[in-house]
């Protein structure tokens, strides 16, 4: 069975001196006997420590997935030199681009395309024992301390003030709420779905 374990639980917010500080949640999914890491982000030293608790290195992974490519999500792939990187169409080893869609090559875990915080944002629709688990980073995301989960008006009706397309976020909130028991957002405490 698939098993999701968050490493890094995503943040983000201003700090006093006109700077931003955020990192994604990074995700570690065990699938079809692979392990890989979803938006490694941007804080090497959360992630590395993160690993070496589970016992990880760069050499028990099989992949790195990024939803999309603000910085914040992918800097600390760097920390990973040797491993290739998915998104929602393209794997990348080096220069070479193997194409993909709707699943992950090798793994049990669907993509679903959720545009509108970006254009190119994926997110991951993964079941395990628990329930079917979206990893869907930046559909929902919070400043620290202004995370609302509880129903799905609040959901829908969040705010993205980094959004590229507000029609087509609400459309991706919707999709991902019909298909999740639980998620993981961008920015933000793993929820569950209000049924």
């Amino acid at each position: 069975m698939n098993k999701v374990k968050v490493l890094v639980e995503g943040y983000a917010y201003p700090n006093g001196d006109g700077t931003y500080a955020a990192s994604p949640t990074c995700t570690l999914i065990e699938s079809n006997g692979k392990k890989f890491l979803v938006d490694p982000g941007t804080n090497p030293e959360k992630l590395l420590k993160a690993l070496e608790k589970e016992n990880i290195g760069e050499h028990d992974l099989s992949f790195i997935y990024i939803s999309h490519y603000h910085p914040d999500h992918w800097l600390n792939s760097r920390l990973f030199p040797n491993l290739d990187i998915y998104d929602g169409g393209i794997r990348w080893r080096n220069d070479l681009e193997i194409f993909h869609q709707g699943k992950l090559p090798e793994v049990d875990v669907e993509i679903l395309k959720t545009p509108g915080h970006a254009i190119e944002d994926t997110s991951l629709l993964i079941r395990t024992e628990d329930g079917v688990v979206c990893i869907c980073p930046d559909v929902f995301w919070w400043e620290d301390g202004k995370q609302k989960s509880d129903n799905r008006d609040d959901l829908l009706n969040l705010e993205d003030p980094f959004a590229n397309d507000k029609e087509a976020l609400l459309v991706s909130r919707k999709l991902v709420l019909s298909k999740a028991n639980l998620i993981i957002p961008g920015h933000g405490k793993m929820f569950k779905v209000a049924t």
